[in-house]
């Protein structure tokens, strides 16, 4: 099934996040009981992080938030622009004119909440080698209510969309907006995809995901986030395939399609579960002098996948585009791509 490109077809709803990114020494991670791999919410004691990374490591500010960056990979690939709608909350500041200006430059429709009453959030990327350690603070990303979804320009890009994309971490900031785009997809048999996004999301806010995974169509993950989710849901199984099956069996509102579950596995093969089925699709694996940083390699991911459904391409072809476009990503800085993009349905 084929569709012509329109404006608004994928909206995307997640935390605007300025990122500060640097190459650092494990010592800095230890400093700060950070760890590889992980994705953490800001305590008070990360606070001072923010501004030795800019002052001591040379860090470079990079247009993030995990949705954002899945967006603005989405419309790199599609090449047209406003496919993508995205909301969000930012602060009244410099920041924010940053992320704006990055995200509409890519072709991201931006429908952002302002509030005046914390700054707009950002985000630490720690690089040690081929690994990432994310540090959000969230600031005025968690100011995001439902009742911005009701303004007028709003309401029209849900009107107009097919596609609607939450990510796990947003689960942490306002589950009823999440709520309200999930039973709008459902009642107009349009496609509901989330992303687990991080362990943490499963271990601290079971009760939120667990009601909204029954509207759920597409469900994202990586081998932590999964293990995360089976235990906080009771799933004995241990094999990610197992796991993965089970997810996808687990209660579902619309009978009429059953849950897709990708699960990623970084260089191994990607878990894609279709019609109570596995397919294992390989990953071009990269050696470890062109991979530059796998900061948003997930997100990219998300959004070479998302380009291709929007396209009403099988599932199988989703996942190849989403590792052609973390293929691409882990080889620059940042979630950020050049060129154009040249992705081959093979």
């Amino acid at each position: 099934m084929g569709s012509s490109l329109r404006e608004s077809q994928l909206i995307g709803i997640g935390n605007p996040l300025l990122d500060i990114s640097a190459a650092v020494d494990e010592d800095l991670l230890k400093k700060y009981d950070l760890h590889p791999d992980d994705a953490i919410m800001a305590e008070p004691k990360h606070m001072s992080l923010y501004r030795e990374l800019v002052q001591q490591y040379n860090a470079e500010f990079i247009a993030g938030g995990s949705a954002q960056n899945t967006l603005r990979v989405a419309q790199w690939i599609l090449k047209k622009p406003n496919v993508c709608t995205y909301f969000g909350c930012v602060g009244c500041d410099d920041y924010a004119s940053i992320l704006k200006q990055r995200a509409i430059a890519d072709g991201v429709t931006v429908r952002y909440q302002e509030t005046s009453e914390a700054p707009t959030g950002t985000c630490a990327v720690l690089v040690t080698g081929t690994h990432r350690s994310l540090c959000a603070n969230l600031a005025a990303a968690q100011k995001f209510t439902p009742d911005h979804l009701a303004k007028e320009e709003c309401r029209k890009s849900i009107e107009a969309a097919r596609f609607f994309y939450a990510t796990g971490f947003f689960v942490a900031v306002s589950p009823e907006s999440i709520q309200l785009l999930a039973t709008h997809a459902h009642t107009n048999k349009l496609t509901f995809i989330m992303n687990l996004s991080a362990p943490f999301v499963s271990q601290f806010y079971k009760e939120p995901l667990e009601k909204l995974l029954p509207y759920v169509d597409v469900l994202f993950g990586n081998e932590s986030e999964a293990d995360a989710f089976a235990k906080a849901f009771n799933i004995n199984e241990t094999g990610l395939q197992e796991i993965a099956l089970k997810i996808a069996a687990a209660p579902k509102l619309n009978k009429e399609r059953q849950r897709v579950v990708v699960i990623t596995q970084g260089k191994d093969p990607v878990i894609l579960v279709e019609n109570g089925k596995i397919n294992l699709i390989p990953v071009n694996v990269l050696s470890r002098e062109q991979i530059v940083d796998t900061n948003g390699a997930g997100d990219a991911f998300t959004g070479g996948f998302l380009s291709q459904l929007v396209l009403g391409k099988s599932y199988a072809t989703c996942v190849k585009c989403g590792i052609y476009a973390a293929t691409h990503i882990i080889q620059h800085s940042g979630c950020t791509f050049s060129g154009e993009s040249d992705f081959k349905e093979s």
